[in-house]
């Protein structure tokens, strides 16, 4: 019988042959020698813990688990923040940017990608489906499609942990008369329906049929009749539908869509491969669709504004002077303005380009505000862009709290998001719950320690982990997976700017 090392070794080789790496190549993005590689894959060598977690890296396949809700923060709080981040690309482009790549015949190479869960698990449902995706670089990938997509072992393990399957809908209509795809998971944020994404399909041809666990779904292909009016304005589904329109030949007018980051990164990428668009950065798409594409393209996508949210959010809650590179400025403004208003000074250098030629990008100087912030006359709530972006609401709970007077906070988006922001009140934040969508906070903090698992949600989550920089003590973040979802080394970039967090793993 095989031992746990030859098991784990001849799972590392087999998960090194599919990414297509030689040894050499596999031990030289680990640092190491072909011969030790070559005694890792026979089991001939001890595998610690920290070994395996370099090789889950380098393969970008978790290898084992050590427990359920394995990995920890230990965070000792009330530290001074100070110095400068660089923001990493989006994640929530990057998804979409992997799912539009099925539409392209050529070679599609994405730089600067963020290492996430989120976008490891769709990573995992494309190999699963047929699709060539290997790490040419640390942040860079390359991905090359097979002759024909094979869905009959789809990773449905992979597929629901994330809501982003459902974006597969709109390139893999043009390539099947009928397909299935299992049902979405990500966040749970309550009932976030999937109507909108039905409703615009339909106008292609496409018919969706929900049964027990997964989503069955036919195509008659079609030109739409008329103009497409998105049932909701929303991000995935106006970038569902784009992708629909992208291989369909003639022009599609796409009307209440989302001009938000990521669906402008996806439209910059889709007129890369030849894809027609006008109107980007409105609500108004024109796309001229065409019946092939065959290009070998490299897109970086834009700068995440929702990190750069964060690292505000972190600075303003520890009362921290900090630089913020490569902020995509035109999704914060708002955000920044609602700041100012509350007496927060900030700078703002220069505009400049990102890697992609499109997006703005600034540096920010948050300065510290030594207590004298205030809270807001009017209630702070999202909307769809040009509004406050829905994901930066969160970030705003761990500000209000250290801001003199009583905030409003409205998240009438989610039905459940705004229950997870009580957790808050158990390191110190006066914080009342007026319904499922509204809570009232009452500044400034008197900050506490705490021991807490994290919530669903990776917005409320890393919430919680800013409130706890700010306290005194130590606190501990458990089950911190949820966040890993949404950011690449989180804990490792604070501690960069002064933080004291720990990554600790239940054995």
């Amino acid at each position: 019988m095989p031992t746990t090392n030859e098991k784990i070794g001849h799972l590392i080789a087999q998960i090194r042959q599919d990414k297509g790496y030689t040894q050499a190549e596999f031990a030289r993005q680990l640092n190491t020698s072909q011969s030790a590689v070559n005694r890792m894959e026979h089991g001939r060598q001890n595998l610690s813990l920290e070994t395996l977690g370099r090789v889950s890296d380098v393969l970008n396949k978790q290898l084992i688990s050590l427990s359920e809700g394995a990995i920890n923060l230990r965070i000792e709080g009330g530290h001074e923040l100070s110095g400068s981040i660089t923001l990493k690309t989006s994640k929530n482009a990057t998804v979409a940017l992997l799912c539009a790549s099925l539409l392209n015949r050529g070679v599609t190479r994405l730089k600067n990608v963020a290492r996430i869960e989120e976008v490891n698990r769709i990573i995992e449902v494309l190999t699963s489906i047929g699709v060539s995706i290997k790490w040419t670089s640390e942040n860079d990938l390359e991905i090359k499609q097979p002759n024909k997509l094979d869905l009959t072992n789809i990773d449905k393990a992979a597929a629901t942990k994330t809501r982003s399957v459902l974006m597969l809908i709109g390139p893999l209509m043009h390539f099947f008369k009928q397909f299935n795809i299992p049902y979405s998971g990500g966040c749970d944020l309550g009932r976030r329906t999937v109507l909108p994404h039905l409703y615009g399909l339909e106008e292609f041809g496409v018919g969706v049929l929900t049964k027990s666990g997964q989503y069955e779904i036919s195509v008659n292909r079609q030109l739409p009749v008329r103009d497409v009016v998105l049932y909701e304005s929303g991000d995935t589904t106006t970038e569902n539908i784009l992708m629909a329109a992208a291989r369909t030949p003639g022009q599609t007018i796409i009307k209440m869509a989302s001009a938000n980051y990521m669906v402008q990164d996806l439209c910059f990428f889709l007129t890369k491969l030849g894809v027609k668009i006008d109107g980007i950065g409105t609500s108004t798409l024109k796309v001229q669709g065409l019946e092939d594409i065959s290009r070998n393209v490299t897109y970086s996508p834009a700068e995440d504004p929702v990190e750069a949210m964060t690292f505000i959010s972190a600075a303003v809650t520890t009362n921290s002077s900090i630089t913020i590179q490569r902020a995509p400025i035109d999704f914060l403004e708002l955000e920044l303005l609602k700041l100012e208003k509350m007496g927060l000074k900030s700078d703002i250098s220069s505009k400049y380009k990102s890697d992609n030629g499109q997006t703005d990008l600034v540096d920010i100087t948050i300065h510290k505000h030594n207590g004298k912030l205030v809270a807001p006359v009017e209630k702070i709530h999202p909307n769809i862009f040009p509004g406050l972006n829905i994901d930066h609401l969160p970030y705003f709970v761990p500000i209000a709290a250290v801001a003199n007077g009583r905030t409003l906070i409205h998240d009438w988006v989610y039905e459940d998001r705004a229950l997870m922001y009580t957790e808050i009140k158990k390191i110190g934040v006066n914080l009342e719950l007026a319904d499922p969508h509204r809570v009232f906070i009452e500044g400034p903090t008197r900050w506490k320690s705490a021991d807490l698992v994290c919530p669903s949600g990776i917005r409320p989550a890393v919430m919680l982990l800013i409130g706890m920089l700010a306290a005194p003590g130590q606190s501990i973040l458990r089950n911190v997976y949820t966040i890993n979802r949404g950011y690449e080394d989180l804990a490792k970039r604070l501690n960069s700017l002064g933080a004291q967090i720990t990554v600790l793993h239940d054995i």
